[in-house]
């Protein structure tokens, strides 16, 4: 099996549009949920975490981002700031060992929704010819490779919330069975809008606070649902030797990825935590450890009563008996559905290098939920092994474990 290094990253988010500013806010733990302004909104729902002040001509040419759907201008601006930091813009990898997986829990949903809106007001001729190529899924991927000239495998991964975790689980496995030595991956979601919020207000997912501060709650007693996210998170993922040939900066490492399902139900995950049990042992066994060498777990931590207590529940079980610390960062980020676990992914690199990002959002810890969480007293301890978790309506469950570049 070949190694599998990081060497770049890039990040849209609700704490800012850089990877700098992410990882920032993370370490600050500030909050980038905040009242909605891109619509009216009227489900119930007032807050969430949106991306603001985006401007993608930063990275993209106008008239390339007027083609796209906003996922895919997510995509390929934080794409485009991971493979500067990479230093692969422009050449330095065969573009016949150069691939793209990447991850989306809805695509476009606001072309879905603008379009629809337009066919139902003005008739199906006034429907936009770019519909289909902006609204699938597989087109965030799809520009990625188009704009990188990567000639290698082009995939787009579905599994709602594990869609990004998923999609660099599969990248990794690509490198280290030999079959590319640079991939592009991660993950991006838009679906801060009328009839995302709509659809998952009717639900009962979301959080229905009034007050940014005391709407995305993970872990604690009196969490009342996710707050939404958007933005996007990518990552170069290189096959170690051909990074070490060329003198690249190296970040962290892959060493274990785990994948299964709970085969329970369509939306709650299975309460004994038995699929997120498995995927997280499946993680450690494949990075060739054991629970004890894990100092820290980015948890997937939702603020819904389901997901906590299971997920806690999970982690008890494998953990209980090593000083294991956990946090979830929606609770400054709200919940990126597909994007989530590209940036949880980067935000446990960054953790890995310290300080820890703390558990906001959580002043009175729920007893169901017995986690070691991450707080100011904590946060500066030192880790050589991290997962991230991310688990996904459908049952679908997926780890990732890092490793501490030079540990």
């Amino acid at each position: 099996m070949k190694r599998v290094v990081i060497t770049g990253m890039g990040a849209v988010t609700p704490l800012g549009n850089t990877l700098g500013d992410y990882v920032a806010g993370l370490r600050s733990g500030r909050v980038g949920i905040g009242p909605i302004t891109k619509f009216a909104a009227d489900a119930g729902v007032s807050v969430a975490g949106e991306v603001r002040d985006f401007d993608p001509t930063v990275h993209l040419k106008a008239k390339a981002a007027k083609r796209m759907d906003l996922f895919s201008q997510y995509a390929l601006y934080s794409a485009t700031e991971a493979m500067t930091m990479a230093g692969l813009v422009g050449g330095g990898v065969d573009s016949e060992q150069f691939g793209v997986i990447y991850g989306s829990g809805i695509g476009g949903l606001g072309t879905i929704e603008q379009q629809v809106i337009k066919m139902h007001d003005k008739g199906p001729r006034r429907v936009s010819p770019l519909f289909v190529p902006n609204a699938i899924i597989n087109m965030a991927a799809g520009n990625l490779s188009i704009a990188f000239h990567a000639q290698n495998i082009s995939q787009a991964v579905v599994t709602a919330c594990a869609s990004a975790t998923n999609a660099i689980g599969n990248a990794f496995d690509t490198i280290r069975l030999g079959r590319a030595q640079v991939m592009l991956t991660g993950g991006s979601e838009a679906s801060v809008n009328e009839i995302g919020i709509a659809g998952f207000a009717a639900l009962t997912a979301l959080s229905r606070s009034t007050d940014p501060l005391r709407a995305s709650l993970p872990f604690d007693a009196y969490r009342s649902g996710f707050v939404m996210g958007e933005g996007a998170g990518t990552l170069v993922l290189e096959e170690l030797t051909h990074a070490q040939a060329r003198d690249a900066h190296i970040y962290a490492e892959v060493v274990g990825y785990g994948s299964t399902a709970d085969a329970y139900h369509a939306t709650a995950p299975d309460p004994t935590g038995t699929g997120a049990i498995r995927a997280m042992t499946q993680a450690v066994t494949d990075a060739g450890i054991t629970p004890d060498a894990v100092g820290y777990i980015n948890a997937h931590g939702t603020a819904t009563k389901a997901n906590d207590e299971a997920e806690s529940r999970a982690i008890q079980t494998l953990f209980g008996k090593h000083d294991v610390l956990v946090s979830s960062t929606k609770g400054m980020t709200g919940h990126l559905l597909g994007a989530a676990g590209a940036l949880e992914a980067i935000a446990t690199v960054a953790a890995l290098r310290g300080p820890l990002p703390v558990n906001v959002g959580c002043a009175d810890q729920d007893p169901a939920c017995p986690v070691h969480l991450v707080t100011p007293a904590n946060a500066d301890r030192p880790v050589d092994y991290a997962l991230s978790n991310s688990f996904g309506f459908g049952g679908h469950n997926a780890v990732l474990a890092f490793k501490r570049w030079g540990a």
